[in-house]
């Protein structure tokens, strides 16, 4: 097969295991980085030049899009989808995650356990806000954060109110959201291929952060999921309609709640966590749902 990689950076790690992982079973593996492509738009001949040269005869798409070009680099794979292009991670499900709002809307419509949430448009009522999640401590979030950036703990009400009114003078879209004690500063990454748990995590903040993530000197290891847990990750990609995807929860008293379903999850973290070829799970997925004659 002729599989492309859509990543800005050949030199990253999950970029490398896709491609190590698409050779190791003979696929013929190319990196694109679909911020430089052109999408051409023609009457039943949609096209994509790279390079100066038309992309032709791809078998299958891996997107790796970052939160940072999401419109252009979901329309680059919008554009394979014209081309009958089988896309690891379809155009909507990725537009569809990027919106966090929108991805605790569908999530709550299908009965997953969030964490309380409220959004406002710039509300100057920021009382009623506080009070809505429970009162503080609660958690802040820029809603185009990624990594754990524009993430806040607002610990009292003062904290909470002066960090909400900044951001709306900003006119920074943000949510407030329940601060889980119980967690205590650890969540659960679980990822997700083709409809199966392929590999599991438990993230910890280090000693002060209450952000787990590993960009920011949090440790991982591997863990073993509850019933509640898998059900839980499993049917948020569902819901979300992700092929490949890592759901993020939190153990709480009231059972795994759900902060949010990645659809371009780093591979690095939970390959050295668990010792699993996700790469060539991946890999596998693909050639499951790709037919060449």
């Amino acid at each position: 097969m002729k599989i492309v990689v859509l990543s800005r950076n050949p030199n990253l790690y999950s970029t490398k295991r896709l491609v190590e992982a698409g050779k190791e079973r003979n696929h013929e593996i190319i990196i694109v980085d679909h911020t430089k492509c052109d999408i051409i738009i023609e009457r039943k001949k949609p096209a994509i030049r790279y390079k100066h040269e038309l992309l032709t005869d791809i078998d299958a798409v891996i997107p790796r899009i970052g939160a940072s070009v999401t419109f252009f680099g979901t329309a680059v794979v919008r554009q394979f989808e014209m081309m009958k292009v089988f896309t690891a991670v379809e155009s909507q499900a990725l537009m569809r995650s990027r919106d966090k709002l929108r991805s605790l809307q569908v999530l709550s419509r299908a009965g997953l356990g969030l964490p309380k949430t409220v959004f406002t448009n710039y509300s100057k009522n920021v009382a009623d806000v506080i009070e809505s999640v429970g009162g503080t401590p609660l958690v802040i979030k820029l809603l185009e954060g990624t990594q754990g950036l524009g993430v806040v703990l607002a610990e009292n009400d003062n904290a909470a109110t002066s960090v909400l009114e900044a951001f709306n003078g900003l006119q920074a879209r943000v949510i407030a959201q329940e601060f889980i004690k119980e967690a205590k500063g650890a969540d659960i990454r679980v990822f997700i291929v083709d409809g199966e748990i392929v590999g599991a995590m438990k993230r910890q903040g280090k000693e002060g952060e209450f952000r787990s993530n590993l960009h920011r000197g949090g440790t991982a290891e591997i863990i073993k999921l509850s019933i509640d847990e898998k059900n839980a990750a499993l049917k948020a990609a569902r819901v979300m309609g992700l092929g490949i995807a890592g759901v993020d929860l939190l153990q709480s008293a009231r059972g795994p709640l759900i902060l949010e379903v990645n659809s371009s999850p780093g591979l690095e973290g939970i390959e050295a966590a668990t010792g699993v070829d996700i790469a060539g799970k991946i890999i596998h997925y693909i050639e499951r749902h790709v037919d060449v004659d």
